[in-house]
């Protein structure tokens, strides 16, 4: 991390750092669910199927599949000292499973969307959500984390988590649309060249 701060936009810290000639290089966010409305979520799933795609949970078989969809998006992830997504090799997509749940969104049979979660205290957790560049902007992205919401439903969880760079806006938009709400800002500073 090296001379990075990441501080939450509201501490008090922020105008210390910014008086000790700091300088704000990028933003984050998190964002939280709670009881969320399955209908909302039932409709995000519907609206994807009826454009032809089949939304559902994805197995270890489908590690290759993800990890070709994981190395086509990397560059366009957002890089941060706090927002850092690595693919890695494909044996680290294999090791998503069994401490994680995937589900997918595919176009035949090719996979264009991806969300990955895990149960983290006590929350439904989303490490990550990917969506092919062509199919960016008609709810791929919407219908896979609401098939993984819905999910963790059944078995009782109820409260949900995530985050992403602040330059992503399409990603908190995505969230928020599914009920999310925005809890936390928080900057990175960098001290001044």
């Amino acid at each position: 991390m090296g001379d990075y701060e990441i501080v939450q936009d509201s501490d008090p810290r922020c105008a210390e750092l910014e008086a000790a000639g700091y300088r704000v290089v990028a933003e984050s966010w998190a964002v939280r669910l709670f009881d969320p409305d399955r209908e909302l979520l039932e409709s995000a799933v519907r609206r994807a199927t009826v454009g032809g795609l089949t939304i559902r949970e994805l197995g270890p078989e489908s590690a290759a599949a993800l990890y070709t969809l994981e190395s086509t998006n990397q560059p366009d992830y957002p890089d941060t000292p706090a927002t850092h997504h690595h693919v890695g090799e494909l044996a680290d997509i294999e090791a998503l499973w069994p401490a994680n749940r995937v589900f997918g969104a595919l176009d035949g049979n090719r996979l264009v969307g991806a969300t990955v979660i895990r149960e983290h205290n006590g929350y439904g957790d989303t490490a990550f959500t990917s969506v092919l560049a062509q199919y960016r902007r008609r709810g791929v992205g919407q219908a896979v984390k609401a098939a993984s919401i819905l999910a963790f439903l059944d078995i009782g969880i109820t409260r949900f988590s995530t985050g992403g760079a602040a330059t992503n806006e399409a990603s908190l938009q995505a969230n928020r649309s599914l009920g999310y709400v925005l809890t936390e800002r928080w900057r990175t500073y960098a001290p001044a060249s």
